[in-house]
């Protein structure tokens, strides 16, 4: 008859415990060395008591399997960072030299720091400066001609406008002319029908009505007293006043 299942809870018996534990850690050492022969597999085994006694085993030495183990947990976002990290700094170096490099092109260009050229550099430097030089002369030619297209252009569209607008006043001035000379026929067709007929009576031939004298009476001398007193004005420079 076989041993019945024994159910696994904390030992409350001190020795007990102390003995159990005892007995089993010797047998987990000795299962750990040899699994680590027979397989050829590195075991590691770390024992903590409960009074907090170390017990340890390590087929390759425990600190170098802790190591281990440490990158084979945190190599994969480790290495990933690392190499990350390696590609920005080599793509910086990359950047850093050839930012370097186009300075130097363009200090050259610009005919500084000619002193470090060689022969061969030099004659590539005028090469270049040659090539550039052509280029930007066909460019130029290039815009000008762009320019002078475009002027050509907007000169046949100002022709043809203005040609629009020569015919539109053409035909205005026509329409201008027919009226003018509509308004001119109208004008003596009215006047023709509408002469002035002179009237047969003056109107300031009228009667004189009888009127009211108020106030004094107004006295006309005689024409020979009235030559004598111009005479006498005329020489005492008297002039006579009113006649009571």
């Amino acid at each position: 008859m076989g041993r019945g299942r024994v159910e696994l809870k904390r030992i409350e018996n001190k020795i007990n415990r102390q003995v159990t534990f005892s007995k089993r850690r010797n047998g987990l050492l000795k299962k750990a060395y040899e699994l680590s022969v027979l397989c050829d597999a590195e075991v590691a085994l770390i024992i903590f008591s409960s009074r907090g006694k170390l017990y340890e085993f390590g087929s390759a030495g425990i600190n170098k399997t802790i190591e281990r183990y440490q990158r084979c947990s945190f190599t994969p976002q480790d290495e990933h960072v690392e190499c990350e990290t390696q590609s920005w700094y080599q793509e910086v170096s990359k950047l850093k030299a050839k930012y370097e490099s186009l300075q130097r092109t363009q200090r050259h260009l610009l005919g500084e720091d000619l002193g470090p050229l060689s022969i061969k550099e030099l004659q590539n430097l005028e090469k270049q400066l040659e090539g550039a030089l052509a280029q930007a002369r066909q460019r130029k030619t290039q815009i000008m001609i762009e320019q002078m297209e475009e002027l050509r252009r907007r000169e046949r569209h100002l022709g043809d406008m203005n040609k629009q607008l020569r015919l539109k006043l053409e035909a205005e001035g026509f329409n201008l002319k027919a009226m003018e000379s509509l308004w001119s026929s109208t004008s003596a067709a009215t006047n023709s029908n509408f002469t002035f007929q002179p009237s047969q009576t003056n109107p300031m031939d009228c009667q004189p009505e009888p009127f009211l004298q108020i106030g004094y009476h107004h006295y006309v001398q005689p024409e020979a007293s009235n030559s004598v007193a111009k005479n006498m004005a005329c020489e005492t420079n008297f002039m006579q006043g009113w006649v009571l």
